[in-house]
């Protein structure tokens, strides 16, 4: 694991390094490059938000409330034997009034995290299952996963913002000034943010892995997981949430995509297939010595 490690840092490393070319070549045509800074700023500004808020907003997007340990024994036990077994403190648990059956856990750091089940998924996974869902989203958080995140979403804003901008402000200048012309401000309206969002999208996908295998790893069942993924997967079709701007925001951090995705729309989908990643839980099941 330590390998494969090292390699998804790397490969991170240079998908931010893309990021930041991709924003430094769009800022110099706005005003000379005399604002990069400012967008610099506010990218900063905005990754300080989304990091340090990143619980509540996720929690509020799914509508979700706390729950005590009367109300969800199975989950609190879960999650505290989990917990234990990986010497991390205890997260708060959420539930939230949704039939769409999914999960995410949110938070900057593993003292100031939460896991959060909707009410289908607690319906639709036995407790071996939802021990492997719960291990995978406990991962994220160990991972410092919201990092991740939070980083790659305020960056590909921030694109989004300068490629706007470069269109509206530069689009009346002069060839002198502007030799991109009008067709290529239009190019880098477009393909600057479809640029960001797929670098974003390529980010989420690897962390989904690390967080399938690790997990797998603390449960010590990676054939669990497998099982509720195949679950999730039906249930998520049967019953997918409204595409809304903010649990857009959110839906990157939950275990299964929450949003139909036919066709094309499965390109930009923030997580790896569902049978990708149960054939790595299988496949990690026999090599490991996990069949039971």
């Amino acid at each position: 694991m330590g390998g494969r490690k090292y390699f998804n840092g790397l490969k991170t490393t240079g998908l931010f390094v893309l990021l930041w070319a991709v924003m430094l070549t769009l800022g110099t045509f706005i005003g000379g490059g005399q604002y990069l800074w400012l967008f610099a700023l506010l990218s900063v500004a905005g990754t300080a938000f989304g990091y340090w808020n990143s619980a509540s907003l996720a929690i509020r997007a799914m509508h979700a409330r706390p729950v005590t340990e009367v109300e969800q024994p199975a989950m609190y036990r879960i999650v505290r034997d989990l917990s234990r077994e990986a010497n991390q403190p205890m997260p708060q648990l959420y539930v939230s009034p949704t039939a769409a059956p999914n999960a995410f856990a949110t938070g900057r750091n593993p003292q100031n995290s939460a896991v959060c089940c909707t009410e289908g998924i607690l319906e639709l996974l036995d407790e071996r299952e939802l021990r492997g869902v719960l291990g995978h989203e406990l991962m994220h958080v160990y991972n410092r996963d919201i990092l991740i995140g939070s980083v790659a979403a305020a960056f590909a804003g921030m694109i989004t913002a300068v490629a706007q901008m470069l269109f509206f402000f530069g689009g009346g200048q002069s060839n002198r000034e502007n030799p991109l012309g009008a067709i290529g401000l239009l190019a880098m309206l477009i393909l600057a943010p479809l640029a960001a969002s797929l670098i974003r999208l390529a980010i989420s996908r690897t962390r989904e892995y690390d967080a399938d295998e690790d997990g797998a790893s603390l449960t010590g069942d990676p054939l669990a997981l497998a099982s509720a993924l195949r679950k999730l997967e039906q249930g998520t079709r049967a019953r997918p949430l409204k595409d809304t701007p903010q649990l857009e925001n959110v839906s990157h951090m939950m275990i299964a995509n929450p949003f139909r995705g036919e066709g094309l729309a499965n390109l930009f989908a923030t997580h790896p297939p569902m049978d990708q990643r149960i054939a790595r839980l299988e496949d990690m099941a026999r090599t490991r010595g996990y069949l039971r």
